[in-house]
């Protein structure tokens, strides 16, 4: 049933322009009794989600529109190219509250290419910064158990990245980026996207996992012992090539530890993910999936060159991230270069020629120049590049 409709319409289009209806639904936890404030943020997970799906690339839903809500009714302002926002259903469920908005969101004019295509991401282990801290309920094993948590969402909710785990083996990546070895941090990330194949390398730290000293309820005496148990975790995406950061973003959230200090919690266990510590996480892991898809969308899909052959290469994109014959690529030769003060740097130099694919198979592409010269100055390892 539609419970509201949108009063305000400030975007204007001639009778030749049309809009496209997508419909999400998006969620949030209801903090301190605050189901207003709740509702709001679970629309505006939606309408970032619709967004998305859509195609527009937007750092915030609160720089698209203006959301306030009242009892019954959302009244947004709206701009850029979402035109109008119908809110179809909510739903409270606990602490939980679900909401499944319709947006009219008209096209963006200009669409970056790189959205076209599927980045693949390389998820490595989490890293525990206090590990003591993981001691109650012995959930050491969540380093592993959040990044297949972040990896399936993003497999299912995600548009624009396609994941592998490297969950085996811990990283240096923590002890790098806590004593600010910049060098080791860009080596390690190209020498992980290399050794997997990937584009982009996510690594994160679970930053606080602390119990609180008090009682979360101690006025309900027969609800004794739960206590507010934090979860702040930070992820970092380096590129693979040029092994810089380009996405640097931390979460903090807490929530009821319902279970017994001396408990041995499951962390891959269907009781521990439906308990409310469980669902904050889950909800935390949806905030990255957004950030991570919103903030990649753009980024330059970029394939190593695996052969070069005259006027002909072939690089590892293929179907799987959506390359398809007659797309057109640049070329990038990689010259890195080494400063005064012994610092590596990554630098590129731009081919004059373009290729256009004219064979893809799952996983690779083969593509010739579009005026047939030989590609002399091209060589293993450097980039096809769509921006």
């Amino acid at each position: 049933m539609r419970l509201s409709s949108i009063a305000f319409c400030f975007v204007i289009y001639s009778s030749t322009s049309f809009g496209q209806w997508y419909e999400s639904q998006g969620m949030a936890s209801i903090k301190n009794n605050d189901s207003k404030a709740a509702k709001t943020q679970a629309v505006q997970n939606a309408l970032k989600k619709a967004l998305l799906v859509a195609g527009a690339s937007v750092s915030s839903v609160q720089q698209v529109v203006n959301g306030l809500l009242t009892q019954d009714e959302i009244s947004i302002r709206a701009s850029g190219s979402v035109n109008s926002v119908e809110l179809v259903s909510e739903n409270y469920s606990g602490d939980l509250v679900t909401v499944i908005i319709r947006a009219d969101i008209f096209p963006q004019e200009k669409k970056c290419f790189a959205a076209d295509y599927k980045k693949s991401l390389l998820l490595t282990r989490s890293n525990i910064l206090q590990r003591e801290q993981a001691n109650i309920g012995e959930i050491y094993a969540i380093d592993r158990t959040l990044i297949k948590a972040l990896s399936k969402k993003i497999q299912k909710q995600g548009i624009y990245l396609d994941t592998k785990l490297a969950l085996h083996t811990k990283t240096e990546f923590s002890r790098y980026n806590q004593s600010l070895q910049t060098q080791s941090l860009k080596n390690l990330a190209m020498s992980l996207a290399n050794m997997t194949d990937s584009q982009y390398v996510l690594f994160s730290e679970i930053q606080d996992l602390s119990l609180a000293h008090d009682e979360n309820n101690d006025w309900q005496f027969w609800q004794k012992n739960i206590y507010q148990r934090q979860f702040n975790v930070a992820l970092y995406i380096h590129d693979g090539s040029t092994g810089e950061r380009i996405l640097d973003k931390q979460y903090q959230s807490s929530a009821p530890w319902q279970f017994d200090k001396r408990t041995t919690v499951d962390v891959t266990s269907h009781n521990f993910w439906q308990s409310e510590y469980g669902q904050q996480i889950s909800l935390t892991l949806d905030d990255m999936v957004n950030d991570i898809d919103e903030n990649m969308m753009c980024q330059p899909t970029q394939g190593r060159i695996v052969q070069v052959k005259g006027n002909s290469i072939t690089f590892n994109l293929g179907k799987r991230h959506g390359v398809k014959v007659g797309d057109e690529f640049s070329l990038l030769h990689v010259n890195n270069f080494t400063s005064d003060d012994k610092r590596t740097y990554s630098g590129f130099n731009i081919s004059p020629y373009k290729v256009i694919v004219n064979s893809v198979s799952q996983d690779n592409a083969h593509a010739t120049t579009t005026e047939q010269h030989v590609l002399d100055n091209i060589q293993l390892n450097d980039l096809a590049v769509r921006y």
